[in-house]
C-alpha cells in the first residue's frame, strides 16, 4: 500500500528541485535518504530529505505493525510542480526596470513497497490478455 506526501509552495525554482528529484526516483528509501543528507545542493536536499522521511511516516501509520525498514521501501513516483511566481522589480540602467521572478514549487512523493517478480509477472501477463 502506497503513502503519499506533498510539499507546497517551496520557495526554489522547480528546475533545481527537479534535479534533485530526478536523482532519487526509483531508488531504495534508505539510500535515497543517505544521498539527499549528504547532497551538496543543501539548500534543496534539506526539504526533500524531510518530505520523504514524512512521507516514510506516512506509510508507517497506514500499515500498522510493519517497520519501514524491513519492508524495503523504494520512491515509487516523485514530481516536481511550478508554483505561484513572485514578481519584483529590479532597477535598471536609465531609469528603467526589469522584472525578476521568484519562482516556488510543489513536490509530491509517492512511496511504496517494491513489486516481487511475481507481481510483475502477474501484470504482464494482465497486460497481455487485453490485447
Amino acid at each position: 500500500m502506497e503513502a503519499v506526501a506533498k510539499l507546497r509552495n517551496y520557495p526554489t525554482s522547480p528546475r533545481r528541485m527537479r534535479l534533485l528529484a530526478d536523482e532519487i526516483r526509483g531508488v531504495d528509501v534508505e539510500k535515497a535518504l543517505a544521498l539527499l543528507q549528504h547532497h551538496p545542493q543543501r539548500g534543496s536536499s534539506t526539504p526533500l530529505y524531510k518530505l520523504l522521511k514524512s512521507a516514510v511516516n506516512n506509510w508507517e501509520q497506514k500499515n500498522e505493525g510493519q517497520s519501514a525498514a524491513d519492508a524495503g521501501l523504494v520512491v515509487k513516483t516523485i514530481y516536481v510542480d511550478g508554483a505561484r511566481t513572485l514578481k519584483r522589480m529590479l532597477p535598471a540602467p536609465q531609469g528603467r526596470a526589469y522584472r525578476l521572478r521568484k519562482r516556488s514549487n510543489h513536490v509530491t512523493i509517492v512511496v511504496d513497497v517494491k513489486p516481487t517478480e511475481e507481481e510483475k509477472g502477474k501484470k504482464a501477463k494482465a497486460k497481455a490478455e487485453k490485447k
